[in-house]
């Protein structure tokens, strides 16, 4: 390896093992202790090779899809050395180790986290300035083996409060009429951008007279192709005869296209049966469905809004 450092082992499993930025803070100051002059983007590839990360590990993105996650965890790291005094920036997006980093790789420490930061004074001042302490804390909960990036510690709470706020819509559901579901599902589905301005463009079936077909919606604006749906407000897993009905009820409007929505799941064989078949039938299970009203304000308005922001480099570069 560069520079004489370790190659971390790690353990397999069925889940993504990415470095925490606090176990990145050792593992980047030993791949720069060379005094040349180093890039993220440049260091990213080593210590990812260092930690044996897989192809899907290096890809990863944070939830909310804005950034790399392993990049995001690793610029963190290289932000909390700076701050300590281990790393200094040379210009915009280029540092090096400083000499009191230098000092600190050759007492040879273990490990180089937070609680070892707090020994530099530059620290300490950032730390009091920095609301990193609340996130560091139990007013927000994350996985215990896993120390976050602000972030990260955004994203899970942000995470969190849309898996509760999906878990209140579908027990609203379930606790409505199954003709009032019906209605939902069309709703959904022309806030999806089918149908079109016409009020007309998608329609419930008479309830208790569906005859297997709870909706029909345009696919487009003008109406050259329809959709055809299905709604069950069920507890109980949808299995393959419910799926065979729904197809059976498409053959004789001779339709092409239809769309089955569940409070509930799907059992692996109506999964495996939709993916074979003609015409052409989505299954859209309770948690999928829940998560697209979030998405398409369909039973939800906004509550509060956030806006993140960053230094803007550009505007501070006299270079």
């Amino acid at each position: 390896m560069p520079n004489g450092i370790r190659q971390f082992p790690r353990s397999r499993s069925n889940h993504l093992s990415i470095p925490d930025f606090q176990t990145l803070m050792l593992p980047l100051l030993e791949l720069v202790s060379d005094g040349n002059e180093y890039t993220i983007a440049g260091c990213r590839d080593v210590l990812a090779d260092r930690f044996s990360m897989t192809e899907e590990e290096r890809n990863q993105r944070l939830p909310s899809g804005a950034a790399n996650t392993f990049y995001n965890r690793l610029a963190w790291a290289k932000t909390y050395l700076e701050r300590a005094g281990l790393l200094v920036k040379v210009k915009r997006g280029v540092f090096t180790i400083s000499e009191t980093g230098a000092k600190v790789l050759k007492n040879s420490p273990a490990k180089i986290d937070t609680s070892y930061l707090q020994r530099f004074t530059a620290f300490n001042e950032f730390r009091s300035k920095s609301t990193e302490s609340s996130i560091e804390d139990n007013s927000i909960s994350l996985p215990k083996e896993v120390r976050a990036t602000p972030e990260e510690a955004l994203d899970i709470a942000y995470k969190n409060l849309r898996d509760d706020l999906a878990g209140q819509l579908l027990a609203q559901i379930k606790a409505s009429h199954p003709s009032f579901f019906e209605k939902l599902v069309v709703d959904l589905m022309l806030k999806m951008g089918y149908g079109g301005p016409d009020d007309n463009a998608g329609t419930v079936t008479s309830y208790g007279h569906d005859n297997g077909i709870d909706g029909v919606i345009n696919e487009d604006t003008l109406g050259l192709d329809v959709i055809y749906l299905q709604a069950k407000r069920w507890e109980n897993t949808v299995g393959r005869p419910e799926i065979q009905k729904f197809v059976g009820a498409l053959h004789g409007k001779r339709a092409k296209k239809g769309v089955f929505l569940t409070t509930s799941s799907f059992s692996n064989e109506a999964i495996e049966y939709a993916k074979a078949i003609d015409p052409k039938v989505v299954l859209i299970d309770g948690a999928r469905l829940s998560q697209l009203m979030i998405d398409f304000d369909v039973g939800v308005s906004t509550a509060q809004i956030y806006t993140l922001k960053r230094i803007d480099s550009d505007y501070f570069d006299t270079e």
